[in-house]
């Protein structure tokens, strides 16, 4: 095996899949193969159907912004969305090729572009929607990212990013890369404190509509659902009616919870045109 940070993305991630006492993990990442049945079974899941809950309507054009292996332009263009797929990698397990292979073998249309977020390559006003699956924790300069996903958003577009590592303070960034599954291997994870993220936002150009805590969604707590974890809380303490206990308490605690890389989804609106 190569030196730590040495490997690329889709060795990192090929490596994840040899070991056999990663595959709930390699499920739950949806690596699992073959991809069009993981990218069924993404669409079926409890985080995308909490994801159409703040999907605008009707459908338009979308920009799934660092699409991976494509599970969510997948899902996306099932759900009637126009969809391009933006992603750096080439790659055939995580990348673009990835991306070409599965809609042609579930006989979908797609446009794919191989690029990064800081600097797009459509003009102002183009998209209706632009869709992150855990891509701002990636980007090289957030701003940057955040202001290119506001330029081509057309006026009263949305703006989702979902499942996104948050630390407390910087000193916190160092636990969790070291308890990151990868990052030893390719050296491409990161963390932003949940200030940066929202300041990125809205100096962009966005409105914040939504900021769903780690307990708040279930996008965020993915595998586990909100009525999971509602069981495994009222085991803790002793509770022995888990169904009554309210969606208040886990926002409280979820803004409470200090776990460094903890998963945040943010919701933003481009606004309207003066």
């Amino acid at each position: 095996m190569k030196t730590a940070n040495t490997m690329t993305w889709e060795e990192a991630v090929l490596w994840l899949k040899q070991q056999p006492d990663q595959v709930d993990l390699v499920r739950a990442c949806f690596y699992d193969d073959p991809l069009l049945e993981a990218a069924e079974r993404y669409y079926h899941c409890s985080e995308w159907k909490a994801v159409r809950e703040v999907l605008p309507r009707p459908p338009g054009k979308a920009l799934d912004l660092g699409a991976g292996r494509g599970i969510s332009s997948y899902a996306l263009t099932k759900e009637g969305w126009i969809t391009t797929a933006l992603e750096p990698d080439p790659s055939p397990t995580v990348g673009t090729e990835a991306i070409r292979a599965l809609f042609q073998e579930a006989g979908l249309m797609i446009e794919i572009k191989e690029d990064r977020g800081e600097k797009l390559p459509w003009g102002d006003h183009t998209f209706d929607l632009v869709l992150g699956r855990q891509v701002l924790h990636h980007a090289a300069d957030l701003q940057r990212l955040c202001r290119e996903v506001a330029r081509v958003l057309k006026p009263g577009g949305i703006f989702i990013a979902t499942r996104e590592h948050v630390i407390s303070k910087r000193a916190d960034l160092e636990d969790f890369l070291k308890a990151h599954p990868l990052h030893r291997l390719y050296g491409g994870e990161n963390a932003y404190l949940l200030k940066e993220y929202l300041g990125s936002i809205t100096t962009a150009g966005l409105e914040i509509q939504k900021t769903l805590n780690p307990f708040q969604s279930n996008i965020n707590l993915f595998p586990e659902t909100l009525d999971d974890f509602k069981k495994r809380l009222a085991k803790k303490i002793k509770f022995p009616w888990p169904h009554l206990i309210p969606r208040t308490l886990l926002t409280l605690l979820g803004s409470q919870f200090r776990l460094p890389g903890r998963l945040y989804t943010f919701v933003a609106r481009k606004r309207d045109a003066e």
